[in-house]
């Protein structure tokens, strides 16, 4: 009985069978193949159509230089220019020893110094974090265009994906950040010979963020301060810096709160009582650099400004940074890490760019 059970199951397959079967298998590979090769293409022209950011308007090739700097950062900074722009890591690290990072960005919105914190948090967790106050003035999206400097270079993540849904305009669409051909797909006829050059690699346009300017342009007369119709920020303005204060404290990081030397635009008298009352309730450092611009920083005006006091030049955001510096190490008490070979080799490169930017 055994023996024609097993007779029975030794069936022939039909003739042809293994051959079909072997068609299957090479249509499948073929379409796979094809697949592989669509999506590349569209991969590719992809990176072809993205602006490169790396000519006029080189802000927005600043948030993706965070993911190539080197070691856990003392400090970061996030914010809008007056972060990246009025403070020099260099001298940071050339005076005190501190490896900072300023995530810094054009215009860059409260939720947005949030959600680029909070990208940060996923990959170190620093001593100091400074924000810049002076973006609390914003309480509603403004502008695609400043949405996908800060945005675009960000690693895909929940909180990119919360960054985005936070910062959309009326005519925006999520799956133009997930796809951004969606979005670029019309910039053929923009392209020009810089799209190729950096078609695949960039240039490293800031000095662990920040953004050096050489030019001198004395302040001016400012435009006269409009009144306030609400003396206080916005409600997501004031969420976001609290859920940042909050972030802070979960994880053992001071915050401070500064308002950078910049004269444009207006920092008010009841925005500066506002955020000194907010210090002092939650316990945190609040700066008034614009206060004592002159008097304690050493900022001269007719020197130290590259567009008539919006933003320091390279010298005024050194003499930030030496008083700032002087302030997070006797009163966080930060490492000097210049006797670390590995991490003096890396701000010894990024120096010789600074120095050489700086003395063009």
């Amino acid at each position: 009985m055994a023996e024609n059970t097993r007779k029975d199951m030794d069936v022939e397959l039909p003739a042809g069978a293994l051959s079909k079967r072997g068609k299957t298998a090479r249509t499948a590979v073929i379409v796979l193949v094809l697949l592989l090769l669509t999506f590349g293409a569209i991969y590719l022209v992809d990176l072809l159509l993205r602006p490169k950011y790396m000519g006029e308007v080189t802000e927005g090739a600043l948030t993706a230089e965070y993911y190539k700097a080197y070691g856990d950062h003392d400090v970061l900074f996030v914010g809008d220019c007056e972060v990246y722009e009025n403070f020099s890591t260099v001298q940071l690290w050339r005076e005190y020893g501190i490896n900072s990072f300023i995530r810094g960005g054009a215009q860059q919105l409260p939720w947005q110094s949030y959600y680029l914190l909070e990208d940060a948090l996923r990959y170190e967790t620093p001593d100091v974090v400074v924000f810049n106050v002076l973006a609390l003035m914003y309480n509603e999206p403004q502008n695609e265009a400043y949405n996908r400097m800060a945005l675009d270079g960000m690693r895909w993540s929940s909180t990119k994906w919360n960054a985005i849904k936070a910062s959309m305009c009326e005519d925006e669409n999520m799956i133009d950040y997930i796809f951004p051909i969606l979005r670029y797909h019309s910039r053929w006829n923009e392209l020009t010979s810089e799209d190729f050059k950096y078609w695949f690699k960039k240039d490293t346009v800031s000095f662990n963020g920040y953004y050096l300017r050489t030019e001198i342009m004395p302040a001016g007369e400012m435009p006269p301060a409009r009144p306030l119709a609400d003396p206080n920020f916005g409600d997501k303005a004031m969420e976001y810096l609290d859920k940042m204060t909050e972030l802070c404290r979960e994880k053992g990081i001071h915050l401070v709160l500064i308002k950078s030397p910049s004269l444009y635009p207006h920092w008010y008298d009841e925005w500066d009582a506002n955020m000194q009352a907010y210090a002092a309730e939650h316990d945190i450092l609040y700066i008034n650099m614009l206060e004592i611009a002159e008097s304690e920083v050493g900022i001269d005006y007719s020197l130290d400004t590259y567009d008539a006091g919006l933003h320091m030049n390279v010298t005024g955001a050194e003499k930030c940074s030496s008083y700032l510096g002087r302030i997070l190490v006797e009163k966080y008490g930060l490492s000097d890490h210049r006797g670390d070979q590995k991490m003096s080799a890396y701000w010894e490169k990024v120096g010789a760019r600074y120095d050489q930017a700086k003395n063009a």
